[in-house]
């Protein structure tokens, strides 16, 4: 098992680790690779946010770049790898400078290489409270930003989130609390790859996009737009998974709980646990287990005027579910 470790002061050791059988954490591949270097950016880890395996068993890392959790991205540092985890070595690296800008704040990651494809999308959550959605074809490392003005990558203003009973304000010394903002987060693929699910991290909104539209540089920010649909109300949630079944699991971090969204709209509660503190990343796996993180981002210093309240070791779930991966 592989776990991302963001680095949110910058102090971080390790970004990227693998758990081990008595369940310590080693940096992953190597301590070297994840010594952020400003000089070899595409060679050292600074934050990985998210990583996910492919059909193929290669396992892609996604690096914001960043050196803490609001910096501006170090030039060249933000890409994907692509690592063989036989060998413990980075096979290849796709730059994303040509994605981000001064205020990106890459956060989840897509691959689908089923039926000849080869193609990647990740989402922006932006540090300003205005996301996107890159699009990445991995075979000619061509990258695209779009949706960057569209308020379905933004933040829904207004918006409260409720987590342990507390509203997830930003508390600073003594000024006063602030509305956190975050663009676009969760991301999950269709099981025919045609629509793209996504949600801002403040918002209770869901939304989808047709794929082939996003892939294509000759299809306008406006002609894209129109192939947007907002499909409702589906909770304040971080991360986002899909199945077989075409059903979105949504991580329901008011509730301390895990939902599902059926085609039809309608959302379902599957547990809850008061383990899944700011339930987050979701990963299924061939065998049918549905695993999820439980983030503890609410209580981070800057929700709590300074105050480190994360309570270590961060909970790793899982649950049995009735349908197989999509990707």
């Amino acid at each position: 098992m592989f776990v991302m470790m963001p680095r949110f002061t910058g102090s971080e050791p390790a970004t990227l680790g693998e758990v081990l059988p008595d369940g310590s954490v080693k940096p992953y591949p190597d301590a070297r690779t994840n010594n952020p270097d400003p000089k070899d950016p595409q060679a050292t880890l600074f934050h990985v946010p998210n990583g996910v395996f492919d059909r193929n068993d290669a396992f892609w890392i996604l690096d914001s770049g960043l050196t803490e959790g609001k910096s501006k991205p170090v030039p060249g540092a933000a890409k994907l790898l692509e690592i063989d985890i036989t060998q413990d070595k980075i096979r290849r690296v796709i730059p994303l400078d040509a994605g981000v800008v001064a205020d990106s704040s890459l956060n989840d990651l897509r691959v689908d290489v089923r039926d000849g494809r080869a193609l990647a999308y990740i989402t922006d959550q932006g540090q300003g409270g205005q996301g996107a959605i890159l699009a990445v074809d991995l075979a000619s490392g061509r990258v695209s930003r779009r949706l960057a003005d569209h308020p379905s990558t933004a933040t829904q203003e207004g918006v409260v989130k409720v987590v342990e009973l507390r509203p997830v304000m930003e508390r600073k010394g003594d000024a006063p609390a602030k509305h956190p903002k975050g663009g676009a987060n969760g991301i999950a693929i269709s099981p025919d790859g045609r629509r793209l699910y996504y949600a801002p991290l403040m918002s209770r909104r869901l939304y989808a996009v047709e794929t082939a539209a996003l892939l294509d540089p000759n299809v306008s920010d406006a002609a894209l737009a129109a192939t947007v649909q907002d499909l409702g109300e589906k909770g304040m949630t971080g991360g986002l998974t899909t199945d077989s079944q075409d059903r979105v699991y949504l991580s329901l971090q008011e509730h301390n709980a895990v939902g599902r969204r059926l085609p039809d709209g309608t959302v379902e509660v599957l547990a809850a646990d008061p383990r899944l503190i700011w339930a987050d990343t979701f990963w299924i796996t061939p065998d049918r287990w549905l695993y999820i993180s439980s983030a503890q981002v609410n209580r981070r210093p800057e929700f709590n005027r300074g105050q480190d309240l994360q309570q270590p070791p961060y909970a790793i779930l899982r649950m049995r579910i009735d349908a197989d991966p999509v990707l």
